[in-house]
């Protein structure tokens, strides 16, 4: 979904500004997160609703002499924390709502998959494990290449391309949804002369993130990519400080985020993340070769 639009009932649902301005992003990202919180705003106007009937319903039973504009504010605000505070409970009615959504949308819920993977792993911290390692046995030839001819390390490219393209399943698709073989979320600045995708994008303004059509390189295969993403770190000055910190992930992701590369002000602790998933990969396939 590269809408970030609402529609008026899901507008109405959020508690307060801040809760819906969250929630128009994450809507426009169409991510389990954001189809669970939507879920949750449902209930929560489920349960205000009915508090209220069952508050008119006893009213009715009673003199109107007390009555007034500023109690019946209050009782509402005071049926509007309930109702929140009522929500998101395991097993509620949000949870069936999410989880119908998500099977109407074609949706997992990642953060219960990779549940399984360890202790205290979530979506944001472990990708789904057959995604990488797919990804990575179909990428695999390519970083090696890439890291024969330039020096980047193959480990490093394939985590930095998993995480930009989430792991293959969210790749820049052209204008007439063919693949633009770009994984590396490249952008097409003046100087490029070659395809150009042209897609809506999040980026981070001072911290807060924003809706923006951006021009990204297209390419012909995903093993030019490679090429070009090893190209772009290898020949700009700007990137020469990523380059001398090959040797510790931390500071090759540290140092890309110092650089500019991408607007995220986590960027380099989710790319940490992505490469560290490659490297247990590569441990786990070298062990198993060995045995």
């Amino acid at each position: 979904m590269q809408s970030g639009a609402l529609n008026p009932l899901t507008q109405s649902l959020a508690a307060d500004g801040a809760s819906l301005n969250r929630l128009k992003f994450q809507a426009g990202q169409a991510t389990p997160e954001a189809v669970k919180e939507t879920a949750k705003q449902f209930e929560a106007l489920f349960m205000r609703e009915l508090l209220k009937s069952m508050r008119e319903a006893s009213n009715s039973m009673k003199s109107g002499m007390l009555d007034s504009p500023g109690g019946d504010l209050g009782t509402d605000l005071l049926d509007q924390q309930f109702a929140v505070q009522m929500t998101g409970q395991p097993g509620g009615l949000a949870e069936v709502i999410a989880k119908q959504l998500m099977q109407q949308m074609g949706m997992k819920d990642q953060a219960k998959a990779d549940a399984s993977t360890g202790p205290g792993a979530t979506a944001t911290q472990v990708p789904a494990p057959a995604a990488a390692r797919g990804f990575v046995q179909q990428h695999g030839a390519a970083a090696q290449e890439v890291q024969r001819s330039s020096g980047l390390p193959a480990s490093y490219l394939l985590g930095q391309a998993g995480h930009e393209s989430g792991w293959g399943r969210r790749e820049i698709l052209m204008k007439d949804g063919s693949p633009s073989h770009n994984l590396f979320g490249i952008k097409a600045n003046a100087d490029w002369k070659g395809k150009v995708a042209e897609v809506t994008t999040t980026e981070y303004v001072d911290g807060m993130p924003q809706k923006t059509v951006a021009r990204f390189r297209a390419y012909d295969s995903h093993a030019e990519s490679f090429r070009d993403f090893a190209q772009l770190i290898g020949n700009s000055p700007r990137y020469a400080q990523a380059r001398q910190q090959t040797g510790s992930v931390q500071g090759w992701a540290e140092g890309l985020q110092d650089a500019g590369y991408a607007t995220d002000p986590d960027y380099a602790a989710k790319l940490s993340r992505a490469i560290n998933t490659t490297l247990r990969l590569q441990r786990a396939s070298d062990a198993g070769s060995l045995s």
